[in-house]
């Protein structure tokens, strides 16, 4: 079978380290001492995402208050939108493959996912929709890997 290169798509985007990745490295499950690293990082994409999923596991319990699900809502919606400025501060035009395999890319792809479980946690459909989109598109199999569908 012959593969077709689509000549129009723009290239994958690989973007540089996160500047934060040491920092959550060093204490992936510390929420304190995340939340005063993303004080010091708080362009990074990564750091949001970790604290959004700490948060989704704590507001996805039977016990869980609105505020936990709110929380994990901001927080991840934080890590989108700082995501989305780092892909388009390293050339994404808002389309085109974000390779999960990159492992600087992952960062906004687990905001991205999860904004889309928050989203869904606080019913907001629509945007889970968008935001599952989203990921597939930049990386269709950081879908099975990111999200819990």
């Amino acid at each position: 079978m012959n593969q077709f290169k689509d000549m129009l798509a723009p290239p994958p985007v690989t973007l540089p380290d996160d500047p934060a990745a040491a920092a959550v490295a060093d204490a992936p499950d510390d929420v304190p001492a995340l939340a005063v690293k993303a004080r010091r990082y708080p362009e990074s994409p990564l750091i949001w995402a970790v604290l959004a999923e700490h948060a989704l596991s704590t507001a996805s319990t039977d016990s869980a208050s609105d505020v936990d699900a709110i929380t994990a809502y901001a927080l991840a919606r934080t890590g989108y939108h700082r995501g989305l400025d780092r892909l388009r501060g390293n050339g994404w035009k808002g389309f085109g493959p974000v390779p999960h395999s990159h492992e600087p890319n992952r960062g906004v792809l687990r905001a991205i996912a999860a904004l889309a479980r928050a989203a869904r946690l606080i019913g907001e459909d629509n945007e889970y929709d968008r935001c599952r989109a989203l990921l597939s598109d930049c990386d269709p199999e950081s879908v099975a890997t990111l999200l819990d569908d």
